[in-house]
């Protein structure tokens, strides 16, 4: 008998938070740390709060690209994705309140296998209707464009 899996769930953490720069989030078996730098008053344990959003954004576009690429019966061969994001850091630094803390990212994710460039263009699409991190930052109002390509 197969084993339908929810479709919604549920996530719950207690982080602890033992200093104003560090938080210690346990995720599954994992302690994931979110710190701020030494220079911010943290201790460098993890990335920011903001890098940890980037790097999320990443890492979806990786593990939805694949899944997308291998239902889709693509090949892309190793990936490298280079981000270059803009961030509005008044919000942070208490300057004054920002909407639009993201204003713009661009996300180039380097493919070196043998699919086509219309290959990957199709993976880009489905990913992007089912990356739930990159859903966030485009709902939060983030020009984000991310281009697939063969690389070089």
């Amino acid at each position: 008998m197969a084993v339908k899996m929810k479709t919604v769930v549920t996530y719950r953490a207690t982080a602890q938070c033992p200093t104003h720069a560090r938080t210690e989030i346990p995720v599954r078996d994992l302690n994931v740390v979110i710190d701020e730098p030494v220079e911010r008053g943290g201790t460098n344990m993890g990335p920011s709060p903001t890098e940890a959003a980037m790097t999320a954004l990443i890492a979806c576009t990786n593990v939805i690209g694949h899944k997308n690429a291998h239902r889709l019966g693509i090949d892309l061969g190793t990936i490298v994705i280079d981000a270059n994001c803009k961030f509005d850091r008044r919000g942070v630094l208490m300057e004054e309140e920002i909407d639009v803390p993201f204003p713009e990212i661009t996300l180039t994710v380097n493919c070196n296998g043998p699919a086509s460039q219309a290959e990957l263009t199709r993976v880009g699409e489905e990913t992007a209707k089912y990356c739930a991190i990159a859903k966030l930052f485009d709902a939060a109002g983030t020009d984000l464009t991310v281009n697939w390509v063969k690389a070089n």
